[in-house]
């Protein structure tokens, strides 16, 4: 009898630990679901808040967690100078106006560069790299391009063209610590940012590929062929200005 109630209770003890072990492991399934429907449901949803609410971006947010210095100084796309927004659509996406956030023919461009060996280099829209600063980390990477994509198309999806593009121009980084048109143009031609002329708004777009590494101020020779191409390209690039308030 004493051998039957001491097994009884190894198996009852046994049963136990097997109910609490499921009963763990369905709670952290749970938990995962619950993580992975937030994450989802987040960037719509701050999509929606930022329709009428001034973003920052991560790398802002980074640096204000890590108690960096950020200059953003919000301004509505009005207070822009339209010079400004054509030569960053030239620079940065000519089909910004007229495509659903992404190019998809420069992407299949891109891939098939990779599937042949080749660096694959471009294809980031306007709108995939407002996603990036708005959602996503800096560092590159396939897994942050994959995201990119879904992510572009949400925003084209909820917001307007004007909306993007203000966005996209409050949240750039354009110098250590400086961030959006109008930061930018006090810090590098001690100016608003709907006074700039052609040629600062042109070195100013130029420099977004590189904005640690190139002073729109004090441009290089390098720099300053790639302005002067950019503001030929403006003066015949044709009608793709037609988001741009002034066009």
């Amino acid at each position: 009898m004493g051998r039957s109630k001491t097994a009884a209770g190894r198996e009852t003890a046994k049963g136990g630990r097997t109910r609490g072990k499921r009963s763990l492991w369905r709670t952290l399934r749970r938990r995962v679901l619950q993580l992975l429907l937030v994450l989802i449901l987040l960037p719509p949803v701050l999509t929606i808040v930022y329709s009428v609410v001034p973003p920052i971006s991560t790398l802002m947010l980074a640096r204000y967690v890590q108690f960096l210095w950020v200059d953003r100084q919000w301004v509505p796309l009005e207070e822009i100078s339209p010079h400004l927004a054509r030569s960053v659509i030239t620079s940065e996406d000519s089909g910004f106006c007229s495509n659903d956030g992404v190019e998809w023919d420069a992407l299949q461009d891109q891939v098939e560069a990779l599937s042949e060996g080749e660096r694959p280099r471009g294809a980031s829209t306007i709108t995939m790299q407002t996603a990036k600063n708005l959602f996503l980390w800096g560092e590159r990477s396939y897994i942050r391009k994959a995201l990119e994509l879904p992510l572009a198309l949400m925003l084209d999806a909820i917001l307007s063209k004007e909306r993007v593009l203000e966005i996209y121009l409050n949240i750039a980084e354009w110098g250590e610590g400086i961030f959006g048109a109008e930061a930018a143009a006090q810090a590098w031609f001690g100016k608003s940012a709907k006074d700039l002329s052609r040629v600062e708004a042109a070195r100013l777009a130029t420099a977004l590929p590189n904005p640690l590494g190139r002073n729109p101020a004090r441009p290089s020779a390098g720099h300053r062929r790639l302005a002067a191409t950019n503001l030929a390209r403006v003066r015949s690039a044709g009608p793709i200005f037609g988001c741009v308030p002034g066009n």
